[in-house]
């Protein structure tokens, strides 16, 4: 059983191909500098049939699975692409201008190569449709027509799932930390999100690479920005990039070690946010199960984990430094009443088994 699945950008696709059964990635690849000047890729239908000639001539997929960024309130699971779900996409383009269209390319170029294959989207949003309510609502005017969305669905879904693998216990209360140059945090209980720090857009919450975060909307207000300028400084020229001058963790901490105070600070700041987070969370899930670590930062860095948990012992969670600095699945002490985990998240296979799923029940 093979799932060719796609990851379309604006200049470029990603791509897999996956046994959803096996967990097996048997083939991946990037195509990139799509429709850039001097480049011989000049759209997405180019990209994708450069892509299967990688392939060589072994096009045996039961499904293609696309990632799709924002399915809005409408999508709560994983979709076979009609016309009607491809206009749906269309329509929810004002609410991921920079995504969903790149998406919808490669869905049409994906169709057009693989005519006679099932056209699957499965939305980074669908995850976080258990939100409650309580947590998805803003205290803004109703007539603005806006609620929290949150994002990286896709690995929360495949992680929250192998740690209550590891943990013995589907229905544990953990509280899940996807760092890397995108960051965010999702409380899950009884394999359902909860409560996550990303909002309408992918740039409330955590600190990150390049974006904000939580910012005060009133001291924006003053600044007489336009909405372009604004975009830009706080999607861009934000996060770890504005406190540090680097958005890579890795390189902050060699300044920090050098003795950059800013880089110092940053790091600091970036920490505090998420325990921030990480305590609130504790506090809707009414106690912690598990902390779990995933995505480039969360999976590999252990000293950025020793930061993070300074100061949560309160919670019951305590770290061995010898099992963090050899990135163990475990990081817990014998001690730890709340389990630390480190979980490599999978997005590609998420896809791929959530996209035969649905293929095997239609």
């Amino acid at each position: 059983m093979r799932v060719f699945v796609v990851n379309s950008g604006s200049s470029s696709v990603k791509y897999a191909v996956v046994d959803p059964e096996s967990g097996q990635t048997l083939a991946d690849g990037i195509v990139e500098r799509i429709g850039e000047p001097g480049s011989a890729v000049p759209d997405h239908t180019t990209a994708f049939r450069i892509a299967l000639e990688s392939l060589a001539d072994d096009h045996d997929f039961v499904a293609v699975g696309h990632r799709v960024v924002q399915g809005g309130d409408r999508f709560r699971e994983a979709v076979l692409v009609t016309p009607e779900v491809e206009k749906a996409i269309e329509e929810l383009i004002p609410l991921a201008p920079l995504h969903n269209p790149p998406n919808l390319e490669g869905i049409r170029a994906a169709r057009a190569a693989l005519p006679d294959v099932p056209q699957v989207a499965v939305f980074d949003t669908a995850f976080h449709a258990t939100l409650p309510p309580v947590a998805y609502t803003y205290a803004v005017p109703a007539e603005w027509g806006i609620r929290r969305y949150g994002f990286h669905g896709t690995s929360y879904s495949y992680v929250s799932r192998e740690a209550g693998r590891l943990l013995g216990d589907p229905d544990a209360r953990m509280v899940i930390l996807h760092l890397g140059n995108g960051a965010s945090a999702c409380a899950v209980a009884g394999g359902k999100s909860v409560e996550t720090s990303m909002g309408m857009t992918p740039l409330e919450g955590l600190v990150m690479g390049t974006r904000s975060g939580d910012v005060d909307p009133g001291a924006i207000l003053g600044l007489g920005l336009g909405a372009g300028e604004l975009d830009e400084a706080l999607n861009r020229r934000s996060g770890m990039v504005a406190l540090a001058g680097r958005g890579d963790i890795r390189e902050s901490e060699q300044a920090a070690s050098a003795g950059d105070e800013r880089a110092a600070l940053a790091l600091e700041v970036y920490a505090h946010r998420i325990r921030h987070y990480v305590g609130a969370y504790a506090a809707q899930l009414g106690g912690l199960d598990a902390l779990v670590f995933t995505a480039g930062v969360g999976e590999n860095n252990a000293r950025m984990r020793a930061r993070v948990l300074r100061g949560l012992e309160f919670l019951g969670l305590r770290l061995d430094p010898e099992l963090n600095a050899a990135n163990a699945v475990t990081v817990s002490a014998e001690d730890s009443t709340a389990a630390i985990l480190v979980v490599p998240t999978n997005e590609e296979l998420e896809i791929a088994r959530q996209s035969a799923a649905l293929v095997h029940r239609g």
